[in-house]
C-alpha cells in the first residue's frame, strides 16, 4: 500500500485486481469517510485532491470544522509490568511517561524508514 499527502491529509493507495483500478481513503478520520479512485497514479492523485477540496468546501458551507486526521491522542493498553518499567525508565531519564513513550515511538518509526 502507498500513501499520498495533500493539505495535511494522508490518503491510502491500493489496487483492486477485480476492478482494475486504484482506490483509497483518507486515513485517521473518525466518523468521516473520504474515498477516491482512479485508473492511473495521475488519476487517483487528482481524485484524492479533489475529494479533499470538496470536503473542505462542504464543511465551510455548512459552518462546521473539518475533521482533523490523527488528533495526537492515543489510548494504549499494555501489561502492568511494562507500564511500571516505562514509568521507572521515564523517571530515570528525568521526563514524563508521555514524553518517554513519544520519543521511543519516534525513534522506532525513524528506524523503519528507508534510508
Amino acid at each position: 500500500m502507498g500513501y499520498m499527502k495533500y493539505k495535511g491529509y494522508t490518503g491510502s493507495v491500493e489496487y483492486s485486481p477485480e476492478d482494475g483500478c486504484l482506490f483509497g481513503k483518507v486515513q485517521g478520520l473518525h466518523g468521516t469517510l473520504i474515498s477516491y479512485e482512479g485508473e492511473s497514479v495521475e488519476d487517483i492523485q487528482k481524485d484524492f485532491e479533489g475529494a479533499i477540496d470538496d470536503y473542505l468546501v462542504s464543511c465551510s458551507e455548512r459552518g462546521i470544522e473539518p475533521a482533523k486526521p490523527f488528533s495526537g491522542r492515543l489510548n494504549l493498553r499494555m501489561p502492568s509490568e511494562l507500564h511500571a518499567a516505562i514509568a521507572m525508565a521515564a523517571s530515570s531519564a528525568g521526563t514524563t511517561i508521555n514524553d518517554f513513550i513519544t520519543r521511543s515511538l519516534y525513534s522506532a518509526v525513524q528506524a523503519q524508514r528507508p534510508q
